[in-house]
């Protein structure tokens, strides 16, 4: 085939698929039978007949790339995405998680504090974020209901003294009814309304136990390469003689904020919690940035209450270092 039709046939291959034709499985052969007609216009016929044309006014897939942070990660405008696993909150390794005053041996006002244990300030510490589409409300909601799950564990993996175990491991399955309006406020795209419900626990028997669960509003709002997301909560009530933490509040605040800005492939982000009644907040800011491929650097630095959930109401100063396959881009 000369490099004239090959041209020709890779054009109508392109177009195919702009217009959403794989659905059609355009048989290949077709496309070469056409492209060997040498009248430009039975040419086009031809082809016209052998690739289903979209449908008048149907809008052409938007490139992934030219979507905003908010809309891919929630698919928003894209159908048949019932059940795709898309990036929730960060995934990530730190290959070094170095702490400044490390808890060796946490406490709650339930649970007196255990023998001090042998661990190291280094180690090395994980996150894995996803989330799905359950069921498409768009027809009589305008929403889609969604379930998400984040993981984060610390491993005293440089810890041979101990048999380098899984310090601790945070568990957070949550679900989410997800609106998405398009709207600007305070000069921003308003693009996100969450209503969700969250739980988290870390697994562990007592004296080390430690849960609870919340009920949330999330707002995401974007500019340019700015991203917002607002997310105050409320802790559901627990039985105090069954409650692990019952002033985690106190600690963990009545919210979150999350501040991303992306230029070019990088993205620096910063997330904080404050209580203006205890003042006790924390503030984790991340940086990525290309290596290879998916592959991104992820730099982070922590300060105050919360680190992970057996920390709740420690104070610390961590930094680390490794890879992210997601942030908040």
């Amino acid at each position: 085939m000369s490099p004239l039709r090959c041209a020709r046939l890779g054009l109508a291959l392109g177009l195919c698929l702009a217009a959403g034709a794989a659905r059609a499985a355009v048989d290949a052969r077709d496309l070469e039978r056409c492209a060997r007609i040498d009248q430009p216009a039975q040419r086009l016929a031809c082809y016209d007949a052998a690739v289903p044309r979209p449908a008048p006014g149907a809008a052409l897939p938007e490139d992934a790339a030219d979507r905003s942070p908010i809309d891919q990660r929630w698919a928003i405008g894209v159908s048949g995405t019932l059940f795709d696993i898309l990036p929730h909150k960060p995934t990530y390794l730190l290959v070094v998680h170095h702490s400044n005053n490390l808890n060796v041996a946490p406490e709650s006002p339930t649970h007196a504090a255990p023998a001090p244990a042998d661990l190291r300030p280094s180690e090395a510490m994980y996150q894995l974020s996803f989330k799905f589409r359950v069921v498409d409300l768009q027809d009589s909601l305008g929403a889609s209901l969604w379930a998400g799950y984040t993981q984060r564990s610390q491993w005293q993996v440089y810890n041979p003294t101990v048999s380098r175990p899984f310090r601790e491991t945070d568990y957070e399955p949550e679900l989410m009814l997800a609106f998405h309006p398009d709207r600007h406020f305070l000069g921003m795209r308003w693009r996100l309304l969450n209503f969700g419900l969250v739980h988290q626990s870390n697994g562990q028997s007592d004296p080390l136990s430690r849960s609870w669960n919340r009920a949330y509003v999330q707002f995401g709002l974007e500019r340019g390469g700015l991203e917002l997301l607002l997310r105050p909560w409320w802790r559901i009530p627990e039985n105090r003689a069954n409650d692990d933490n019952p002033d985690i509040v106190d600690y963990m605040g009545y919210g979150d904020a999350v501040v991303s800005y992306h230029w070019g492939r990088q993205t620096v982000s910063a997330l904080g919690r404050y209580n203006p009644r205890t003042h006790k907040g924390a503030l984790r800011t991340t940086w990525s940035f290309p290596l290879y491929r998916r592959m991104r650097g992820y730099v982070e630095l922590f300060n105050g209450y919360g680190e992970s959930l057996v920390d709740y109401n420690w104070r610390q100063t961590t930094f680390g270092f490794g890879m992210a396959l997601t942030d908040w881009q």
